[in-house]
């Protein structure tokens, strides 16, 4: 059975860290970084991305619609 691999790529100059996306991941894939974007505001990141299984929580409760979710089958 094909295991499936996640990644989010996160739109980081409109991102406003809200953290809600944090607390939606399951697998605790997603942080703040130290860095701050144009406006200011630390931005979320996948600070594990090993273990993203793209269920797509982050996308979905994102406010501003700044995450993408790709999904991969790996044998």
């Amino acid at each position: 059975m094909a295991k499936i691999k996640g990644a989010i790529v996160v739109d980081i100059d409109r991102c406003k860290g809200c953290e809600l996306c944090i607390t939606a991941c399951p697998t605790e894939v997603i942080s703040l970084s130290d860095n701050v974007n144009d406006k200011g505001y630390h931005y979320a990141y996948m600070k594990n991305p090993d273990v993203c299984t793209g269920c797509t929580n982050c996308a979905i409760v994102c406010p501003d619609g700044v995450i993408t979710v790709y999904r991969k089958k790996v044998s």
